[in-house]
């Protein structure tokens, strides 16, 4: 049987592309085929460079033509940059392998197939290039496929470079898959050898099969944001990571920001109460209008390094809810609605309390731009969006506080009343005022001090899954 061993070798000393390839066609063992469409043969390029390429390469072949894409791999809904075309790609290369090779004559053979589906930067340079990459592999004999499917965005605004960043992430993909799979999160850093975000963005990325069974993609997502590698990703109510530019693309979006530490009766109220009124908004129809509960980077932080177990209890319960999760670098709304603008040009709503709304009118949060908050409110309202304002109660006075009686500073009063009279804020009236009082982190003491009554406060299923699975509870 073959055995497939990392070699000891320090973390921080990379390999280069060329002793990869080399190491990899040196292992009689693995042998697949690579499958390009779009930018060249860029990756089995390097392969063929580094010598011995025939023990490696079955076959290699670029279906450049659509015909013939169609012919091999079948019609997935007319398009061919898609994740959908990849998987069809791996999966016929593979099957052809099992048929063609004897198990009998090469019985410690390790199956691959590589396969990417790319569209490199438009000669006007409008679109800036994106695609799947992916590999479906074996790790011993005879064993189940496992597999690693990607998605990239290039930012080098040429395609002879972008071409070149392929290449050099496909031999990191294959030799990850080979020699790191046993390390998923050492596998994705690695991805980034003799790369930079710069050139090359990893924005989605999963992981299946019995070499990866222990995996929570989901963790693998957070992994592509904490090490800066993407800014936002987003899993689906089934807990499968999705692409943000699939789910976001021409829809209308809203959002809600919140630790969700837990989710609670106000984050539900915000989340039911607002979405009415965004419904209600001209041109916003329910079966193109998304939803998202957005949780930062350093709201999961919180007092220090991200606790995984704690993100995936946030993360169960809200998908638990049937809601959409995003995951960002995003500490200023305004980066939100950016990113959001990328991808759409339909209508936006932000979800927020009183207290999220008194800080974004503060000045000392857009000391970095050179125009201030001038410039972060000329991003943050874009187009038509509107702030859906959740009331507050003064816990001393017991005063309900609206957009109406809000205080801000006087410098930033003028610009407040400004978007405030053209319709840009807009407060929920019809809440609840006797769960006002709720609030996430009150709860989540509640539940570590043992306390009764905190499941009043929050969902019933939340309530329920909890005590479960004792989530939040002190080690």
């Amino acid at each position: 049987m073959a055995v497939i061993e990392e070699d000891d070798i320090e973390f921080q000393n990379i390999i280069s592309v060329e002793n990869k390839t080399y190491r990899i066609n040196l292992n009689k063992n693995i042998y697949g085929t690579f499958a390009e469409i779009g930018a060249g043969q860029e990756t089995v390029r390097h392969f063929f460079r580094a010598g011995n390429p025939s023990g490696t390469i079955a076959k290699t072949l670029s279906a450049y033509d659509k015909d013939f894409s169609d012919a091999i791999y079948g019609i997935q809904d007319g398009r061919y940059v898609t994740e959908k075309r990849l998987k069809a790609m791996m999966h016929y290369e593979t099957g052809l392998i099992e048929e063609r090779i004897s198990r009998e004559k090469h019985p410690n053979k390790l199956f691959f197939s590589y396969a990417n589906t790319v569209a490199t930067i438009d000669w006007a340079k409008k679109y800036k290039g994106h695609g799947w990459l992916g590999i479906r592999f074996q790790t011993k004999p005879k064993e189940d496929y496992s597999e690693i499917v990607l998605h990239v965005q290039f930012h080098e605004n040429n395609a002879i470079h972008q071409q070149i960043s392929l290449g050099i992430i496909g031999v990191n993909l294959i030799y990850g898959a080979f020699y790191q799979h046993e390390n998923p999160k050492k596998l994705l850093q690695h991805l980034f050898d003799h790369l930079s975000t710069d050139k090359v963005e990893i924005d989605n990325i999963n992981f299946t099969g019995p070499a990866f069974k222990e995996v929570d993609n989901r963790l693998m997502s957070l992994q592509l944001v904490k090490n800066g590698i993407t800014e936002a990703v987003m899993f689906s109510p089934d807990g499968n990571n999705v692409l943000p530019a699939t789910l976001l693309y021409k829809r209308n979006i809203l959002t809600l920001r919140g630790s969700f530490r837990p989710v609670t009766l106000v984050n539900m109220s915000m989340y039911e109460k607002s979405l009415e009124l965004f419904l209600n908004e001209r041109k916003v129809e329910k079966d193109n209008t998304v939803v998202i509960f957005e949780i930062t980077l350093n709201n999961l932080k919180g007092e220090g390094e991200i606790d995984e177990k704690d993100f995936l209890a946030r993360a169960d319960l809200l998908c638990s809810l049937g809601q959409t999760v995003m995951i960002s670098n995003f500490k200023e709304y305004y980066k939100v609605v950016e990113y959001f603008a990328q991808h759409t040009k339909e209508r936006m709503g932000l979800t927020m309390g009183v207290s999220t709304l008194k800080d974004i009118f503060d000045e000392k949060y857009y000391r970095h731009l050179s125009g201030g908050i001038l410039e972060a409110f000329g991003k943050l309202f874009f187009k038509s969006l509107k702030i859906y304002l959740y009331p507050l109660k003064d816990p001393e006075t017991g005063e309900i506080i609206t957009s109406e009686n809000l205080s801000v500073h006087p410098r930033t009063r003028p610009l407040y009343n400004f978007f405030k009279r053209n319709g840009r804020v807009v407060d929920i009236t019809n809440f609840n005022e006797e769960i006002l009082h709720i609030h996430s982190r009150h709860v989540l003491q509640m539940i570590k001090n043992g306390e009764s009554d905190w499941e009043e406060k929050i969902p019933e299923k939340t309530a329920k899954m909890i005590k479960e699975k004792n989530l939040f509870q002190e080690e």
